[in-house]
């Protein structure tokens, strides 16, 4: 089923003649007929769009009624319909494939900015239209006329629509960057700006001046690009001549201009326009403009302590205002010293005490249809009489409790707590002891027994350690014995027997131990359960008990391996020998090893054929004695003397 067109949106005049029942069917059947547009698919909405003008057309005629006559109160059906209708203009700028002629001129979207200032959504659709559809170019014959009728109004000729022409430039620079970018592209723009705000005498068209270069620089700053090197062009320009009542003066003094300028621009810019902006904060020190306020670096912790709070938590001055809320006022009215305070009020309430907003509000001339109603006169009402706030007026006063803790233990209100002991029921130490420290000490009637004491050390056997439970029956892999043996002599004689019978076999073969098959049939393996009555599994527990134990095996080769008076009929050498490790027993034979000092040297006797102490009558003993007497004098103990010597001098040590 295919929807029925849109019939035309009427205008003001035509709409007084409408009664109110008919304007209500009327708007209902226009929200019926939006919604069930915006329940079509895409491509149906784009083909419902080329085919039926109509949508088009109510729309235009829609925006273009409510932007011119914002003082209308709009009803809940009135609010779904304007809310529909803002939907239906996102969908034919978004969705159509080919956007309609009518919604991408500069009327209709600043007609738009106008209806929906307000809108989270309106910033963005508006940045989507302008880069997509290229509108700078189509904006050019818009930007002519714009100026030449700026430069028309300077040179005192009458422009009927200037106002209108400035309201609707003001919206839609507030909600598209791209073209506030457009309108600086050159100088002509702010140069006609500034030259009308020179001769205007009209207190409300300079704010107006004002906030529309206050918006068009915002926009080179704020957008994706910032085109820094465009604003220091125009900033320069305009700084040229400093007048008392340039655009330049009233942009830094009554704006926040200066402040943005000087936390945005980075990088080269900086240091281009860095003198400059010096400049302008001189500027902006002779204006009124509320300085930003800083956030407190941490909230403070509540005391309970402080004046009476009204029932929203501040406290109350003149009226049950609060006090930040005055300070706030102050600032406005120092720009606008023709408001009320109690206007000022109401416009703080609105934007949620952004004084930014409010003078930005009040620059363009934007403010909503029921503050533009209002008295901009109004005072503060005056401050009612306070009633009395002592809830309980007979209560009598208390003393203030300690603030210091109290600590309760057994020994409250006794004497000592009250004071009240007698001080002769005081002492110190013993009441009636004639003893002291030396007699005590000498009294050796509760001493130890000494011979106990002997006895007990006399029992301690240091070897003995406690029973070792790391290795148990899952670990050694066999049955062991755990029967403690019996403390009479006869089964500690039996124990020894045991265990000297298993350790010589230990000594002289450990393969006896072992617990393969071959082994438990063997004559050894045999012969030692015979002679000790213990089974296989008791035999190769033990061993292997003892292989893991090495203090256990020292114990058992100190108790019993002990020396028999057997004749010793070798002793091992303990020196190191270089070679074949063998020392030399004959008295003729010498052994070379390496001395003290890299080189080699012969030791022991005959060590060059000959000895000293050999045979008188034999030839190599004598030859051994003189070479004996030629080096005696040249060494002899020359050599001990020197070496000490160095040593010590080398130490330090006196010598």
């Amino acid at each position: 089923m295919e929807l029925p067109s849109f019939a035309p949106f009427p205008q003001a005049n035509l709409k007084k003649e409408i009664v109110p029942e008919e304007w209500e069917m009327c708007i209902n059947a226009w929200i019926l007929l939006a919604q069930g547009h915006l329940l079509l698919t895409r491509d149906a909405f784009s083909l419902k769009i080329s085919k039926d003008p109509s949508v088009v057309d109510f729309l235009s005629c829609y925006v273009e009624a409510n932007a011119r006559d914002l003082h209308t109160n709009f009803d809940s059906k009135s609010i779904l319909l304007k809310r529909t209708c803002f939907l239906l203009v996102h969908r034919c700028l978004t969705e159509s494939k080919r956007k309609p002629p009518q919604f991408v001129t500069w009327q209709f979207l600043s007609d738009f900015c106008i209806l929906y200032a307000k809108s989270p959504s309106l910033n963005t659709l508006l940045q989507d239209v302008w880069q997509s559809e290229d509108l700078g170019s189509k904006f050019q014959k818009h930007r002519s006329s714009l100026t030449q009728e700026l430069e028309n109004a300077a040179n005192n000729k009458e422009q009927s629509d200037l106002d209108t022409t400035l309201e609707r430039t003001g919206a839609f620079l507030r909600s598209c960057p791209g073209y506030g970018q457009f309108l600086m592209l050159g100088s002509d723009f702010i140069d006609a700006l500034s030259a009308l705000y020179d001769r205007a005498e009209d207190v409300f068209l300079r704010k107006r001046l004002v906030a529309l270069s206050y918006r068009c620089f915002s926009a080179l700053m704020h957008s994706s690009k910032p085109k820094f090197s465009m604003l220091l062009d125009h900033l320069y320009g305009l700084n040229s001549s400093k007048k008392q009542n340039s655009l330049l003066l009233a942009l830094c003094s009554s704006t926040p201009f200066v402040r943005i300028l000087r936390d945005q621009i980075t990088g080269p810019d900086a240091v281009r326009g860095e003198k400059l902006i010096q400049d302008l904060s001189i500027l902006e020190g002779t204006g009124t403009f509320p300085p930003k306020r800083r956030k407190a670096a941490r909230s403070r912790a509540e005391k309970g302590k402080g004046i009476e709070k009204d029932e929203y938590g501040h406290g109350a001055l003149d009226g049950g205002v609060h006090v930040h809320k005055m300070s706030l006022v102050t600032q406005v009215q120092d720009l606008f010293p023709d408001l009320g305070s109690g206007f000022v009020i109401k416009l703080l309430d609105e934007y949620d005490d952004d004084t930014e907003q409010v003078t930005a509000h009040l620059l363009d001339e934007s403010l909503p249809p029921h503050l533009k109603s209002m008295d901009r006169s109004e005072a503060l009402p005056q401050p009612q009489s306070q009633s009395s706030t002592d809830l309980v007026p007979n209560l009598q006063p208390q003393a203030t409790p300690s603030p210091l803790p109290v600590r309760r233990n057994i020994h409250d209100n006794d004497p000592f707590d009250r004071l009240t002991i007698s001080p002769s029921q005081i002492h110190r130490g013993r009441k009636s002891s004639p003893q002291t420290a030396d007699t005590v000490l000498q009294d050796r009637s509760s001493a130890p027994n000494k011979a106990a004491i002997l006895s007990a050390l006399a029992a301690f056997d240091s070897d003995d350690d406690e029973r070792d439970d790391t290795y148990d029956v899952e670990d050694v892999g066999g049955t062991v014995d755990t029967a403690m043996p019996g403390s009479d002599e006869v089964d500690a004689d039996l124990r020894d027997k045991n265990e000297e019978a298993l350790f010589r076999a230990y000594r002289m073969s450990p393969e006896v131990f072992e617990r393969d098959a071959a082994t438990r049939r063997g004559q050894a393996r045999m012969a030692l359960r015979s002679e000790t009555g213990m089974t296989d599994e008791a035999i190769e527990g033990w061993g292997i008990m003892l292989g893991r134990d090495p203090r256990r095996l020292r114990r058992l080769e100190a108790k019993f391996e002990v020396f028999g008076g057997q004749q010793q009929r070798q002793l091992d050498k303990t020196s190191f020998r270089e070679g074949s490790g063998t020392e030399e027993s004959d008295r003729g034979e010498g052994s070379s090893g390496r001395a003290r000092g890299g080189g080699f040297r012969w030791r022991g006797r005959g060590a060059r054929g000959g000895n000293v102490a050999g045979p008188a009558e034999d030839r190599e003993t004598q030859i051994a004695r003189q070479r004996k007497d030629v080096n005696k004098g040249g060494r002899a103990n020359h050599n001990r003397r020197d070496q000490r010597a160095k040593k010590m001098a080398r130490a330090g040590f006196p010598g």
